[in-house]
């Protein structure tokens, strides 16, 4: 197993999930590290627990097992390090919990969101392209031994075909160049963090992805707040870790520069956008009462939900609207050449 980044957003939550029962049940780190490792069946997942086991054995906090065995990632670290600081450490593997559920939840939404289209798009093309390529050449030849020619429409697309043919061997190159791109950024962390810095960059102060940066923004945000770090610090972790664009790092730093100047946090992320007024005015009323981590967890388990159904949303329109076009261009094709030919075989008989 890989250090750090091999471990799984659900692995994580799981992990974190079982550590707070033990840890509530006054089971000591070590011996549930142990008990663990014991029930688990995956050799790399014993791998990582068993990695934990000796930094405890030697009197060493939870936080710092977690530091030596190299996997897991620092902020999760530094968040229940924190934690132990401030005597909740159960509050905050729970907060980790839930907020690498959240994510797992994102990242299945979104992959789920991709797929389909795509499988469906590229069939699409296929089809298109064997209509083009190979079946209006058939009927041209069938137009040509009853002495008449493909109608405009058909015989424009047949020459499109013949030139997709002929530049076969540019777009497979052109093909093949992205696919070792995608290639190279799912194998090389450096080349994949900055593919999707560059996509961030262009396409993150707007629309889903803007939503999906803010999303991420609470979800951190409440898991800082329930371990117990001081507001600034909860920010600056927050911004650290999903401050991804440059639009998203813009509004993060006003909302940072807005706090230090006296404005309440509820105010901050509404002026800045980060919240909406409706999450906004709970985390006002968190705040006054004394429940900023409970308000917090509620905000970000609402933005993670309005996410998904955004993408929902957006999904539910590019199906239908892929298959009607569809539909509608290999119609337009065979309509372009059955109806003359059926026009041309009635005169005959």
């Amino acid at each position: 197993m890989g250090k750090e980044k091999a471990l799984s957003n659900a692995f994580l939550s799981t992990f974190c999930t079982e550590m707070m029962m033990l840890t509530g049940a006054g089971i000591a780190p070590l011996d549930g590290v142990n008990m663990l490792a014991d029930d688990e069946k995956d050799k790399e997942g014993a791998a990582v627990m068993k990695s934990i086991a000796p930094p405890l054995e030697k009197g060493k906090p939870l936080s710092f097992a977690l530091r030596e065995s190299k996997y897991f990632p620092k902020y999760m670290v530094s968040m229940l390090e924190a934690g132990e600081e401030t005597g909740r450490v159960p509050e905050t593997l729970r907060s980790l919990a839930n907020h690498y559920e959240r994510q797992e939840r994102l990242t299945q939404t979104l992959r789920n969101a991709v797929m389909y289209p795509a499988v469906l798009l590229v069939l699409m093309l296929a089809v298109v392209v064997l209509l083009v390529v190979k079946v209006l050449p058939m009927f041209n030849e069938v137009f040509a031994r009853l002495g008449s020619r493909l109608p405009p429409l058909a015989d424009a697309l047949m020459t499109f075909g013949r030139w997709l043919s002929g530049a076969s061997v540019v777009i497979a190159i052109i093909v093949g160049v992205v696919l070792a791109v995608a290639f190279l950024a799912w194998l090389i962390p450096s080349v994949r963090t900055g593919l999707g810095r560059w996509f961030r960059n262009t396409f993150g102060g707007k629309g889903i992805m803007w939503e999906l940066s803010s999303s991420r923004f609470a979800s951190v945000l409440a898991m800082s707040v329930a371990s117990g770090l001081e507001t600034e610090k909860a920010l600056n972790l927050a911004h650290s870790i999903s401050g991804d664009s440059k639009a998203a790092e813009t509004k993060h730093k006003e909302c940072i520069d807005l706090i230090r100047g006296g404005a309440t946090m509820a105010d901050a992320m509404q002026q800045t956008g980060i919240f909406s007024v409706r999450n906004s005015r709970m985390l006002a009323l968190g705040t006054r009462s004394g429940m900023t981590d409970t308000a917090m967890a509620e905000i970000a388990d609402r933005s993670s939900r309005a996410v998904q159904d955004q993408i929902d949303r957006i999904v539910s329109k590019v199906e239908p609207a892929l298959v009607i076009t569809t539909s509608v261009i290999i119609g337009v094709i065979l309509l372009s050449v059955m109806l003359p030919l059926m026009g041309i075989m009635t005169a005959l008989g």
